[in-house]
């Protein structure tokens, strides 16, 4: 399975980018939850509950959020993982980035223009776009 955690802190989020978490809605959810429920892997109080299965979110500001799937055991065996979004470079621009993947995993729908990473370890693809580029 990929480790979401390594892949997570081996990229740059920024404010203004987009996360798609694509994941079957039958077997997986994801709830945004304090660090202190991520630490726990706690589902009791999230902060917001994602059930679509092609969920996104934007990175409107700096800081940490925390996002896990609230379906029993799923947290503890992993699927969890906390972003980073740290100040936007002027002088930078998105790089494209390898895609942990699994080998049952579906391959991204094609996102046109933007940095695109999959982890589908368990079913469950993170898809990070440069906001404004999936139009």
């Amino acid at each position: 399975g990929v480790v979401y955690g390594t892949w997570a802190s081996s990229r740059n989020f920024h404010p203004s980018d987009q996360i798609i978490f694509k994941y079957s809605p039958q077997a997986h959810d994801v709830l945004e939850v304090s660090k202190a429920d991520y630490d726990s892997c706690s589902t009791a109080s999230p902060i917001a509950t994602l059930n679509s299965g092609n969920d996104v979110v934007s990175l409107t500001a700096t800081g940490t959020r925390y996002f896990l799937c609230g379906f029993p055991g799923h947290c503890a065996g992993g699927m969890k993982v906390k972003i980073d979004v740290v100040p936007s470079s002027s002088s930078s621009s998105p790089a494209p980035a390898s895609s942990p993947s699994a080998s049952n995993a579906p391959p991204p729908a094609p996102v046109s223009a933007a940095t695109s990473m999959e982890a589908t370890g368990f079913g469950l693809a993170v898809l990070l776009a440069v906001a404004g580029l999936m139009a």
